[in-house]
């Protein structure tokens, strides 16, 4: 006999997103509620492995950063103590022609040589004198644009599209100028200028300028401690929570271990995509063949010995240039000292591959390794006693041209069948995929089913990125960075 499950809402996946969903249900106690995921542990990609030599990779890198004291107030309270978190400055580089520039690079380059200071600031003059031109009704259509407006021509020569390419797979004039945000620094000329003269690089920028870490079991940490808080006869993990089957017809979901469950309202953090084969609903798969994704390759090097003096407390690095195959380094090891064995330090690399940047998997690691010791995060004398691979063929939602016009028919077709899709790959929203915006994605999905509330972080991320959380505060312990 097929096990049946009736709830009001069901929430598909454990990742920020589900458990911000699920939190908010059992905190309202309203409704009858579910959150199923495929995976033992909760998290999804924001979760954290360890490697059988003890050493933790965040399979994303991710840092805590918050717009919304409402998912401060739901971490704290699955981590209530000082010493769960460590606080940080943000120590972050570009690596550009053998140097280390202060990022974001368009802000510093004071840093680099007199004649290209010289070609970045004849590109700022053109771009400020096109822009008192051009019609204030006159805006950019693509990332391309943007950045030929915002900083000229050579700095977008020099960084930003050799960058922009390796992070997203695709040329920056393939992409919208919608996402930007708090996401990419608009250099200001004057200050520029003036920093050239004085020799001074840029300061502190973006939300991410301090963050928080947690001390043990890494971003997977922050994401096990409030699923733990969960009613456990709510949920189910593992790999017989599998959803093999959506029917939006019947209001129904079927698992892999036969259990069918029906709902009233959905909300799905899958992948778009996939639910749409889930659902085998053509209809939807066409209108999401305009969404573009980047794959996420996730490398990890764990070394033996003290940190490199020449590493110092960087958090995490920028490369540009093609002598290495990774766009970002993380020293992980600088976020928390249970990130590593005793007398180790470590550094995770990221790539991200898509349909227009193909990638080796099968020499994947040794070219990491090669690229770290072209730019210098490793020397030739160093002994790498951990490696680490797991690539994620959802890493990145690529903010394509073609992006907007297909969320502004997928999601409300979606929603006139009671499933609200949520989260990074759930909504393709790159603008709020951070941890806290996804967090507040499914709190706010529940708030629309049960009272008819604004989704303010989904529909107005302009405003919810510029709005300041002036209830966090600085108190937890710093790690004191050797």
């Amino acid at each position: 006999m097929v096990p049946e499950i009736e709830v009001d809402v069901l929430v598909i996946g454990a990742g920020p997103s589900g458990l911000g969903a699920a939190k908010r249900l059992q905190q309202l106690d309203s409704a009858s509620w579910l959150i199923v995921d495929s995976n033992a542990t909760p998290g999804g990609l924001a979760s954290t492995d360890v490697t059988p030599e003890g050493f933790l990779y965040d399979v994303g890198c991710h840092v805590i950063f918050s717009h919304h004291k409402y998912c401060d107030d739901c971490l704290n309270e699955a981590l209530p103590r000082p010493d769960d978190w460590y606080e940080h400055k943000r120590i972050s580089y570009c690596r550009y022609k053998g140097r280390w520039v202060a990022y974001p690079f368009q802000n510093s380059i004071a840093a680099l040589d007199p004649d290209e200071q010289a070609l970045c600031l004849e590109g700022l003059v053109e771009a400020s004198l096109q822009a008192r031109a051009r019609d204030p009704a006159d805006k950019p259509k693509t990332f391309d644009e943007w950045n030929l407006r915002a900083m000229g021509k050579y700095l977008n020569d020099i960084f930003m599209r050799p960058y922009n390419f390796k992070v997203w797979a695709i040329p920056t004039t393939m992409m919208n100028a919608t996402w930007l945000g708090e996401r990419v620094a608009a250099p200001n000329f004057k200050s520029l200028t003036s920093d050239v003269v004085r020799n001074k690089v840029a300061g502190p920028w973006g939300p991410n300028a301090t963050f928080r870490f947690p001390a043990r079991g890494g971003t997977g940490g922050i994401r096990i401690a409030p699923a733990k808080t969960l009613e456990q006869k709510k949920t189910k993990f593992g790999d017989h929570a599998t959803v093999t089957k959506v029917n939006a017809d019947t209001t129904s979901v079927h698992l892999k271990d036969g259990t069918v469950i029906k709902y009233g309202s959905l909300i799905s953090t899958m992948a778009v995509d996939h639910l749409a084969q889930s659902m085998s609903d053509t209809k939807l798969q066409g209108l999401c063949k305009p969404l573009f994704y980047s794959s996420t390759n996730v490398i990890g090097i764990g070394i033996r010995g003290e940190r490199p003096e020449r590493i110092g407390d960087k958090c995490w690095l920028y490369f540009s240039e093609d002598n290495c195959p990774f766009y970002r380094a993380t020293v992980f090891s600088n976020y928390s000292p249970h990130n590593q064995p005793d007398a180790s330090v470590e550094l995770a690399t990221q790539q991200l591959a898509g349909g227009g940047k193909p990638t080796s998997h099968e020499t994947l690691l040794a070219d990491t390794i090669r690229g770290a010791l072209a730019t210098d995060l490793l020397r030739p004398e160093a002994e790498i006693v951990s490696t680490y691979v797991r690539r994620f063929d959802h890493g990145y939602p690529t903010p394509h041209v073609d992006r907007d016009d297909a969320l502004a028919q997928i999601l409300p077709y979606l929603q006139d069948k009671d499933i609200l899709s949520r989260g990074r790959f759930g909504s393709w929203t790159y603008e709020v995929g951070n941890q806290d915006h996804s967090f507040m994605l499914g709190v706010e999905a529940v708030d629309r089913i049960l009272f008819g509330s604004v989704q303010l972080t989904l529909g107005y991320p302009d405003f919810v990125n510029t709005r300041a959380n002036t209830e966090r505060r600085l108190h937890n312990k710093t790690f004191a960075q050797r």
